[in-house]
């Protein structure tokens, strides 16, 4: 493209230009730097302000910039061929990311259809030191020159490639002093305790710059019901859950949109309740600078993210400066409650539903780490993951999570038990307390549709009757406000009042009473998850530290409660094995002196078990299988195939194979007595006795049984009398 097609496909917009520009004083402005070639390409004039602001306001700004376009008709170009790029307004010269005007600059540039380039300052160009020098880099490279209000400069000229480089840098310093002076000025504010942006939920920021509570009392009682309620559930999701439970809505005032300023009712989200425990407003603190801003690059885009800041680090912190909702010390509470609740390796986290109830209090006595519930297998199980995080070789044991929650469980109704009176007057005052407030609500809800149908019946009214364009519009209002507050309170009338009786009748008196004074039973019942058998013992027991040693079954625990007390316990674990248990030798014995009086299998396991002994899985007592495998460990039987048979004796499995019976079936036979059987006293192995006679009996009874025959003859079931 030649450059006359260029000044033919780009023209010069129209611009309104002084007269100035129209009859130039000077017509001709010669200087030796502009040469032919220059005036044989366009003329662009860049023209650039920082805000949306400064736009509107800054008229005299403006209009100098576009007189540049009658300067570049001085120094010698047609008014065609003058091209004015001002895309870019209202956006900061900082960075060229978003400023499409100056990259349709560099564009042209590199296509050699710039000649001149004229900018107000050179800081219109740019206030980056990147993009000015490559701008630079460019215009030398194709023959471009540039000019402001002072004068012609040549990129290719030392002394001119010098005072361009002072002045992009003098516009890059002048940024930063800027911001420096504005975030100086907001701080100086701020330490006042008077800077305010904007007032979170609950609040109400005047024209005045004063800060008051919220004046609509439902949207204030439902900010206070907030925070009175995490005090008392103790998770922000178990807040969430209740207010969705019972149809409370925020009342929140937008920042921007339609409804500016105008109270608007929204359903609960967990983000808003997060804000509102963590703004120090509601404790009645007035706290700057409490997040900062950190950059990081993905997929080559640079993003921005806000990162909260430790209250330590906060620029800012006036305590008892605004109206409060909430205590400090409440406030500081709340921080670090919601600190616990992170499931991280170094707080306890929340209350959930899994079966192992010492989560996130349970403290390994080694090492000094919690313990992670394990939820694999069919019972929940404690583990020490501390070796994994610390890389190290494991020296902790876990503990299995039955025998621990059940004597932690058994302390806390020992606490309980004389307290369960009292108990149950609280449960009653709260129960009161909690519906009163539910029906306050309601009543505020019902209150407010009542006011919002007669204001629209009001505008109806205040129409005349003739204007109907109006009137169907108002009316058609009126008749949407009429039937919300209907709804509204058919709903109240119908679901709530049923659910929730205003007052609490006598069966449900008696049951709380009845319920609250036997600890036991309400612990047990079937309304009370794990989240809230845990949420008790969080209340009495700050953390349980046991040591486990992996060669003893005994295990020593001790009960951190709440108030400083602590209690010693030692309890019996699951180990894997007898080497493993206190008492082995013990144990041991025992089963010998059995074993050698004579004592068969099943009565020295219903000894054992009197005597308080038990096997490693503390599962179960011990059976006479576990009794005839220690015997067997001890050296004092015989193996399987070891054991000796008479003359026409067989084992049980053996017979049951040769005759081609299941072995399910024949054990059923010798229990019936049809087959002359006897068991060894100690393993209780089936024994059986037949000859030739009694294999023909049994294959007899075996040939009817595959016919599916039910009953059989006596001839077939009883067996040979032994002589």
């Amino acid at each position: 493209m030649s450059n006359h097609q260029l000044a033919t496909a780009v023209p010069c917009p129209n611009v309104d230009l002084p007269e100035s520009a129209r009859e130039p004083v000077v017509q001709s402005i010669r200087t030796s730097k502009i040469r032919s070639q220059h005036r044989e390409r366009v003329a662009i004039v860049y023209v650039r302000q920082s805000t949306p602001q400064q736009v509107i306001e800054h008229q005299e700004s403006r209009l100098r910039q576009y007189d540049l376009a009658a300067h570049a008709v001085a120094l010698g170009w047609s008014q065609q061929r003058v091209l004015v790029i001002d895309e870019d307004q209202g956006l900061s010269g900082r960075s060229a990311e978003h400023r499409t005007g100056f990259q349709r600059l560099l564009a042209e540039i590199a296509l050699e259809h710039v000649g001149l380039i004229l900018g107000l300052e050179m800081s219109r160009l740019a206030r980056s030191s990147k993009d000015w020098h490559h701008l630079l880099e460019l215009c030398a490279l194709f023959g471009t020159l540039l000019a402001d209000q002072d004068g012609v400069y040549d990129p290719t000229d030392s002394n001119d490639r010098l005072l361009l480089g002072l002045k992009g840098t003098m516009s890059e310093f002048e940024l930063f002093t800027m911001r420096n002076r504005l975030q100086r000025g907001r701080l100086n504010k701020a330490e006042r305790g008077e800077l305010f942006v904007s007032a979170p939920m609950g609040y109400v920021l005047l024209p005045t710059g004063e800060v008051v509570k919220e004046p609509d009392e439902q949207a204030r009682a439902v900010t206070q019901l907030i925070v009175d309620k995490f005090a008392e559930i103790g998770t922000a999701y178990g807040v969430l859950n209740y207010l969705v439970d019972n149809g409370i809505e925020f009342g929140i005032r937008p920042k921007r949109g339609r409804q500016r300023g105008e109270l608007t009712w929204r359903r609960p989200t967990i983000s808003m309740i997060f804000r509102v425990l963590h703004h120090p407003w509601y404790a009645g603190a007035y706290a700057y600078g409490r997040n900062t801003t950190e950059r990081k690059s993905v997929d080559g885009i640079i993003r921005a993210h806000q990162r909260a800041l430790p209250q330590s680090q906060w620029k800012v912190l006036k305590k008892d400066v605004l109206p409060a909702y909430i205590t400090w010390d409440q406030y500081q509470a709340n921080q670090e409650q919601l600190r616990h609740n992170r499931a991280r390796f170094d707080s306890r986290g929340a209350p959930r539903n899994g079966d192992a109830l010492l989560g996130g209090i349970l403290v390994c006595g080694t090492c000094g780490r919690r313990f992670h519930p394990n939820y694999s297998n069919a019972q929940p199980y404690y583990l020490c993951v501390s070796h994994v995080e610390e890389a190290r070789e494991r020296k902790c044991s876990g503990l299995s999570a039955g025998g621990i929650d059940e004597m932690v469980a058994g302390q806390l109704f020992k606490v309980l038990e004389p307290a369960a009176l009292e108990l149950s007057l609280h449960v009653l005052e709260d129960e009161h307390r909690e519906r009163a407030r539910l029906h306050q609500h309601w009543e505020q809800q019902c209150e407010r549709a009542r006011y919002e149908s007669e204001r629209a019946q009001r505008y109806f009214q205040a129409v005349e009757p003739e204007n109907r364009l109006v009137g169907r519009t108002l009316e058609s209002k009126w008749e949407e406000a009429l039937r919300k507050q209907h709804g509204l309170e058919e709903e109240r009338r119908r679901r709530f009042l049923q659910a929730v009786p205003r007052r609490i009748s006598d069966p449900e008196r008696q049951r709380i009473t009845e319920l609250s004074q036997s600890v036991k039973d309400l612990w047990n019942a079937a309304g009370t998850t794990n989240a809230d058998r845990k949420e008790i013992v969080r209340c009495l027991v700050d953390r349980v530290v046991v040591n486990v040693n992996r060669n003893s079954e005994l295990v020593d625990v001790t009960i951190h409660w709440q108030e400083g007390f602590t209690s010693q316990h030692e309890m019996m674990r699951k180990v894997s094995s007898y080497k493993q248990l206190a008492a082995v030798d013990q144990l041991r014995q025992r089963v010998t002196e059995m074993h050698q009086s004579g004592l068969g299998a099943k009565k020295i396991a219903q000894q054992l078990n009197q005597e308080g002994f038990s096997p490693p899985h503390r599962g179960s007592p011990f059976s006479k299988e576990q009794v005839w495998l220690l015997l067997r460990r001890y050296g004092f039987t015989k193996k399987l195939d070891a054991i000796e048979l008479a003359p026409e004796e067989w084992k049980l499995p053996k017979l049951a194979r040769h005759l081609g019976v299941p072995i399910r079936r024949f054990r059923y036979w010798a229990r019936k007595g049809w087959i002359n059987t006897r068991r060894t006293p100690t393993q209780g192995l089936w024994v059986a006795w037949a000859d030739r006679d009694e294999i023909e009996r049994l294959s007899r009874l075996t040939a009817r049984s595959k016919h599916g025959v039910c009953g059989h003859s006596t001839e077939l079931t009883t067996p040979k009398l032994l002589q």
